[in-house]
């Protein structure tokens, strides 16, 4: 069996039977940043076998001869690519190898674009907020954010030169010190962790490939999980009980632009849950090892496969 079709079998394997478990295995968000990578690693692990798979049966087609049953079908296509079948099955060959590779070419330009729309709005999204904004008083330990007049509940951060962290005036009259420290710590954590442009890399994927649910239901997943660790992180500034009530308060008419990361943007009821009831120790350990073994196995998969072919495994060895 060819390297490609190990890698295609892979890539049907993971895209049909691995959203659901995975699902199941990070809901708690024990462990959210190795949760996050799990699924990174799947959506990106999809396309990125099938781009490997169509370098080795490119190469095996164009460059290789027939050797043995298996390669049989290569074989043919061999001949068709030199003409030994008519030119008219070469015709048809090159067409459809046309169209392959004018889709990929179509789907990565289609990302792109997403990903150079996404920076455009939130680095315009982010001057305009800091020329229509004010600092108050309270928000002096960061000196990145300001208070838009607004009567919405609202604190969310947008990526930009430089970043920015927006709270509105409803916002801050329901949030006592405590709570506001922990919205900014929230907001601060998803600017340091560079949350930005990690979620625009996954939306643009699914709105790319829209019929693969590991990658549209994978986007979601990670938002989420990058709003938990946005969470662990003002509980370790603040606590886990003040990170919730500020959630709570803020999320009764929440408002968050689309470009933006905002602390009430996914479940805030699983995730206040989280807060106030946080798992043992124990409980946190086995999150982490079994989605530990995740990651490795969606991320190391097709490199795993090349290296048992150019290892020389039967199972799995290039047409050569």
């Amino acid at each position: 069996m060819s390297v490609a079709v190990c890698l295609l079998i892979y890539s049907v394997a993971v895209a049909v039977l691995c959203p659901a478990p995975l699902a199941r295995l990070t809901a708690s968000g024990t462990a959210p940043r190795l949760g996050a990578a799990a699924w990174l690693a799947a959506m990106i692990s999809v396309p990125l076998s099938w781009l490997v798979a169509a370098i080795y049966a490119g190469r095996a087609v164009l460059a290789q001869g027939p050797r043995g049953a298996v390669s049989s079908c290569v074989g043919a296509l061999h001949g068709v690519a030199l003409g030994r079948y008519g030119v008219a099955s070469q015709v048809v060959l090159l067409l459809v190898t046309l169209v392959a590779a004018a889709t990929v070419g179509v789907l990565a330009v289609r990302l792109a674009r997403l990903l150079v729309r996404a920076r455009r709005q939130t680095h315009r999204h982010a001057a305009v907020a800091r020329m229509i904004g004010e600092r108050v008083t309270r928000l002096r330990l960061r000196p990145d954010a300001v208070v838009l007049d607004c009567p919405e509940r609202a604190a969310y951060c947008v990526a930009g030169r430089p970043n920015t962290i927006v709270v509105t005036t409803a916002a801050l009259e329901v949030l006592d010190e405590p709570q506001l420290s922990a919205v900014l710590a929230h907001e601060g954590a998803h600017l340091a962790g560079r949350h930005h442009p990690i979620l625009a890399f996954t939306r643009a994927l699914a709105a790319v490939l829209p019929r693969l649910a590991v990658c549209t239901r994978g986007a979601t997943e990670v938002a989420r999980l990058l709003e938990m660790c946005a969470d662990d992180a003002a509980a370790r500034r603040t606590s886990g009980p003040i990170v919730a009530s500020a959630l709570l308060a803020l999320a009764e008419r929440p408002t968050t632009p689309a470009a933006a990361l905002g602390a009430t943007g996914l479940d805030v009821v699983g995730r206040t849950d989280r807060l106030l009831s946080p798992p043992r120790r124990v409980n946190r350990a086995m999150a982490r090892l079994t989605t530990s073994g995740a990651v490795a196995m969606l991320a190391g998969g097709p490199a795993l496969i090349t290296l048992l072919a150019l290892s020389g495994a039967t199972f799995c060895s290039p047409i050569s």
